[in-house]
Order: structure tokens, then sequence, then C-alpha cells
């Protein structure tokens, strides 16, 4: 049995994982009422004691066949046991999760950014259970990115690689919060995906509504509009291109996706299969599935958090 703990902006969700990869127990806290750790810390491990008692162990230890805690959070850094730094969390500064809750507990504390973690949970409990070498991406607010090689997550000398939705797609191109220009994130990520469809909107001479989401355009795609069409047809091209490009640099069995607007379906990934084929190089050609996530919607947070009380 692993546990889980997912730090989001607004909630941290936790789950106790039985081998089997079926969450038994699932609790949460709302992160962003917090802005002291040491306070956050006794509240999280509180809630961990409960889930564990209300399942009929006494505590969170080895003797009660807790394997290890595995924590996926934004800036998390596997080196470290640190959160460094992230901008949407209430609590701020460089956070010592890892040696925080490993004080109040004897098994292990794996600390990961959640992009890999989500990556290592298809590894173990999805997609990716047979592969040593394939590539995440996720969609949504921004886009992350897990590499796994030889059946372990890369973390480069740093604790920070993989962090592909930074790549600079088209130079000079579109300011990104890391405070580059043109990278990935600004044009495949929800956000990035609403501003190609209001110029796509402008270039048709079309108002855009002013509250639109990936969702709907998706929606809109589904339906057959134009515009919309056209939207995903060069977000497909661009993740395409950068995932293709991914390739080149572990040569993965499979890169596999994930997040909100991955759902909108054939509008996105028609065009980003001809998109990765037409720019994939010659030597890796049929080498390389594109998958979707196996890992159920609402679970992928803990299960991939979990996976990383695997990890040594």
């Amino acid at each position: 049995m692993t546990i889980g703990i997912d730090i989001g902006g607004t909630n941290t969700d936790m789950g106790l994982v039985n081998e089997q990869g079926v969450i038994v127990r699932r609790s949460s806290i709302p992160t962003n009422n917090y802005t002291d750790m040491d306070t956050y810390i006794t509240d999280l491990m509180g809630a961990l004691r409960q889930m564990c008692e209300a399942e009929g162990l006494d505590g969170v230890s080895l003797s009660d066949g807790i394997e290890g805690i595995g924590i996926g959070a934004p800036n998390g850094n596997y080196y470290t046991g640190c959160v460094d730094n992230a901008p949407n969390l209430t609590i701020k500064g460089v956070l010592d999760f890892g040696k925080a809750i490993a004080r109040y507990s004897d098994v292990p504390v794996v600390l990961s950014n959640d992009a890999n973690a989500a990556a290592y949970g298809e590894y173990i409990y999805g997609g990716a259970k047979r592969m040593r070498h394939f590539i995440m991406f996720t969609l949504g607010t921004g886009v992350g990115s897990g590499i796994v090689v030889d059946g372990k997550l890369v973390h480069g000398s740093t604790g920070g690689a993989g962090e592909l939705g930074h790549n600079i797609l088209i130079p000079g191109g579109r300011p990104c919060s890391c405070g580059r220009s043109g990278c990935l994130e600004t044009y495949t990520s929800a956000r990035g995906i609403v501003q190609t469809y209001k110029e796509c909107c402008r270039e048709a001479g079309v108002t855009a509504a002013n509250e639109m989401s990936s969702r709907e355009i998706g929606d809109l795609a589904n339906s057959g509009d134009p515009i919309a069409t056209e939207t995903w047809n060069r977000v497909g091209n661009w993740l395409g291109i950068a995932m293709a490009n991914a390739v080149t640099f572990s040569a993965p069995e499979a890169i596999f996706l994930m997040g909100g607007p991955v759902k909108v379906g054939e509008p996105l990934m028609k065009p980003l299969r001809a998109s990765f084929e037409r720019n994939l190089l010659n030597i890796y050609k049929g080498s390389c599935r594109i998958m979707l996530s196996q890992l159920p919607a609402n679970e992928v947070a803990i299960l991939g958090a979990a996976a990383l009380g695997h990890l040594k």
C-alpha cells in the first residue's frame, strides 16, 4: 500500500492506493487556506492518519503496511524534496515538504513535480506498464511533461529535467509565464488554445466571445464549426512538431497525452498525428505510438503521486 499526495493550488488530494492501483480511501484539505507550512503539514498529516484509521490501520508507518509516500507538486524537486517557489501556492518560498512529512512517519517520502508523477503513474498503473521508454505530455493550464528512460524518470542534474512545455516552438512568439517567448505552452495549453481561437476569429472577421474556454472551442469543432476546426488544426500541428522533436531526444516507445484539451478527440488528434508523422525523423518512423493516458481522469493525480511512493 502506498499513499499518494497531490499538492494543488486549490486543494491537496490524498489517497491510499493498493498494489492493483485502486484508491481504497481518499481525502483532501484546502491548500489555499494556508500561508504557514507548519500548520499545513500538521493538518495534512492529521487527515492522513484519519484516512489510514478508517481503513483499519493504526497510523502512517512501515509497520502499518505503508510502503511509501509519494508527493506530486508544482515546482517539486526530486533531489531536495522541496517545492521551489511555486507561484500558485499560497504558502510561499522554498518549502521542504519531504522533510516536514518525514518527521511524522518512518516510511520513505518521495517528491517530484506533478507531470513526473503523472508519467510514473502511467508506468506503474496505466498504459505504460510494459514499457521502458516513454514520454508523457500533460495539457492543461500549462503544458507539463515527464520522461521515462529505461524504466526510470529523467530528473537531470538539477532535479528539474523534462520541461518540454518550455521548449521554444516559435522564436519571438507569444510571451510565456516563464519570462521567455514562443514556448510550446503558449500555443498548446488551454489558455494558448483560446488565444489561437481568437486569432482565427480575427482573421475570419468574426468577433470571438469574451469568455470562451478550450472545452467550448472543442465542442464547436466537434459540431463542424470551421473557425474552431482551424484552431485545433493549428494546435495539433504545433503539438505534433514538439512531439516529433521529443522523439529525437529519447526514442520512446510511445508518447502519452492527458489533460482537458485532449478530451476534444479527433479535432486535435487527427492533425496531431499527421503533423507528428510529417515531422518525425525517418529513422524513428513506426517506432513510436501516440496514446492517450489510461488512468481515470479523476484519479490520475493521486495515482501518479502514489506511484512515486514505489521509488527508493
